[in-house]
């Protein structure tokens, strides 16, 4: 069984910074994409940012210049570095991984989420 492991959310004020984690734990034979999303109250859930294999990434244009995605191949780990947050950016973060299991099948697998808050 596949799980994602998030830590690392909390409340901040506007203008300071955090770190997010997602361990991937369990059989995958190898992982794609990774990736955070974001649900605001009222909001769909939105991309935040993604790193494929490779180490390329996309961010959301409203997150550009303030947060890096970034993955520790070894470890199975994806984090996001907040910077310059700001009250928009509060939200319950969540973490997503494209795998490849040893069927040879890809799927998609979610984290249970963690609350950033962000206060003015």
């Amino acid at each position: 069984q596949v799980q994602l492991v998030e830590s690392g959310g909390g409340l901040v004020q506007a203008g300071e910074s955090l770190r997010l984690s997602c361990a991937v734990s369990g059989r995958v034979f190898s992982i794609n994409s990774m990736g955070w999303y974001r649900q605001a109250p009222g909001k769909q859930r939105e991309l935040v940012a993604v790193i494929a294999s490779g180490g390329s990434t996309n961010y959301a244009d409203s997150v550009k210049g303030r947060f890096t995605i970034s993955r520790d191949n070894t470890n199975d780990t994806v984090y996001l570095h907040m910077n310059s947050l700001k009250p928009e950016d509060t939200a319950v973060y969540y973490c997503k991984i494209r795998a490849r299991r040893d069927n040879g099948l890809e799927y998609n697998y979610w984290g249970q989420g963690t609350q950033v808050t962000v206060s003015s």
